[in-house]
């Protein structure tokens, strides 16, 4: 997937109502007519959701006559799936560092406190209060 694709399916997807005709489309293909029944706009505004829809590669409609069914294409869904998970997995890489790294600090507090030491507290014997 080009860096231009991904722009374009996620800028296609920032829109609520294409959104909401990507789950409907989810249940399975639909002709505009039927797409368009739930919004209360014309068919020409449900014509240029498409259109965004069609040009990020996320939906297509078979050439020929009217009407035609919309079919939603889940490739793009694996495509960006795999663009999703490979910076998941670099923050979950990141966390799993950070846990490691807070484990050895709360290790090394508990080691203290056997030992009979307190990190940040002045020893007893020079200590004024302590007398």
């Amino acid at each position: 997937m080009t860096p231009d694709t991904l722009s374009r399916v996620f800028a296609a997807l920032a829109d609520p109502t294409r959104r909401d005709m990507v789950a409907r489309l989810s249940e399975g293909d639909a002709t505009v007519s039927q797409l368009a029944e739930p919004y209360g706009m014309t068919l020409q505004a449900v014509y240029k959701h498409l259109r965004v829809l069609e040009n990020a590669g996320i939906v297509s409609r078979p050439p020929g006559p009217q009407p035609r069914p919309v079919h939603l294409e889940v490739q793009i869904f694996d495509l960006m799936d795999t663009w999703i998970e490979h910076y998941r997995r670099r923050a979950e890489q990141r966390y799993r560092r950070l846990d490691d790294v807070l484990a050895a600090m709360n290790g090394d507090d508990h080691e203290q406190e056997r030992a009979g030491g307190h990190r940040g507290r002045p020893e007893a014997s020079g200590h004024p209060d302590h007398a």
